[in-house]
């Protein structure tokens, strides 16, 4: 069994899912927990999300308790008195998901760090997932907004609209412990963010992506991206993911990578390696390969470079020529900024 989670959701005026919180959802539970789970719910095998009503909750905490996980066991009676539509999801194997509650609790075993960016499939969610208006008052349907709007004011409440997308802020539904984050809007669910890790007021962090940790962030980290222990990516700096790009790479750092204010990585790198502020690293770049003296060695395509420790790329001040030398300074974190997060 891959995965189980109890969760409580937001549907909109057709029963549609738009989002689920799990609490507490589980990596690999123990077999005898899933069984106690399925019957008493009476749930089908395989992929499955079974909603319940809260007065299913009191059968259901016994039913766990009886299977030795009081916390679940909580989880389902504090669910007793839920104003909002209650499910439980089953994930017996990874597979392209088909259900909203489906592309949920992976995006929170993601984010709890039960499991690694590219590990799990996610292969067609944008196709399940609605756009949603994530408000004051919870998430909304995009097609049904002007009608809470009007009925928010006639009821004399404030309806904030915080944006507008597929996706919620991480924070919402999942805080990892040591972490630090400037704006917590700049977080997307699913995002696996490293203990020690500091996202600061213009870092952003997409889902299926993150950090190792400790780790500075205040560039972009795209989709599938993930920065390796006691990197900096600097102000302004971009990752190269592979949603739009068009690309299958998985880009990468080492660690005690060093990606300079408003610099760009296009290929992975290593451990130990440096791109100057402002130098944008493409798969195509030409780059001067020089030896330890400061001589030309060789001319190749920045991705035969993909991969290797101890480079520092840098433009050349009078020529513009793209380089590559050997990396004699590797980067150290402020153990002080990230160690006590």
């Amino acid at each position: 069994m891959l995965s189980l989670a109890l969760g409580i959701g937001h549907q909109n005026s057709r029963g549609e899912w738009l989002d689920v919180y799990y609490p507490a959802p589980l990596h690999q539970p123990d077999s005898a927990l899933v069984e106690a789970a399925r019957q008493s719910l009476e749930a089908p095998a395989g992929n499955t999300a079974v909603s319940f009503l809260p007065e299913h909750c009191t059968a259901l905490a016994d039913a766990l308790s009886a299977a030795g996980d009081e916390h679940q066991a909580d989880i389902a009676r504090a669910m007793v008195d839920s104003q909002r539509p209650l499910v439980a999801m089953f994930l017996e194997e990874d597979r392209t998901p088909e259900s909203v509650p489906e592309v949920y609790l992976k995006l929170h075993l993601l984010s709890h760090r039960l499991v690694r960016p590219h590990s799990i499939k996610l292969d067609g969610m944008f196709a399940l997932l609605k756009n949603i208006a994530w408000t004051s008052e919870g998430p909304i349907d995009v097609e049904e907004l002007d009608n809470r709007q009007l009925k928010a004011r006639l009821a004399g409440r404030p309806l904030s609209v915080d944006s507008v997308d597929k996706f919620p802020k991480m924070t919402d539904y999942v805080m990892p412990a040591g972490v630090r984050i400037a704006d917590t809007a700049r977080v997307r669910l699913g995002a696996y963010l490293g203990e020690g890790t500091t996202v600061m007021h213009e870092g952003f962090c997409n889902f299926n992506a993150g950090t190792e940790g400790p780790g500075m962030v205040e560039g972009r980290i795209a989709a599938g991206v993930m920065l390796g222990s006691g990197s900096d990516l600097g102000g302004g700096a971009s990752t190269m993911g592979t949603l739009s790009g068009g690309g299958n790479i998985v880009i990468r750092t080492g660690e005690n990578c060093l990606i300079g204010a408003n610099a760009g990585l296009g290929i992975p790198l290593g451990d130990r390696c440096t791109i100057e502020a402002g130098l944008y690293i493409t798969a195509g770049a030409k780059v001067t390969v020089l030896d330890d003296q400061g001589q030309e060695v060789r001319t190749v395509a920045a991705r035969e470079l993909a991969g290797q420790d101890d480079l520092l790329f840098i433009r050349h001040s009078v020529t513009g020529r793209l380089e590559c030398r050997t990396n004699k300074s590797a980067i150290a974190l402020n153990d002080v900024l990230h160690a006590h997060n």
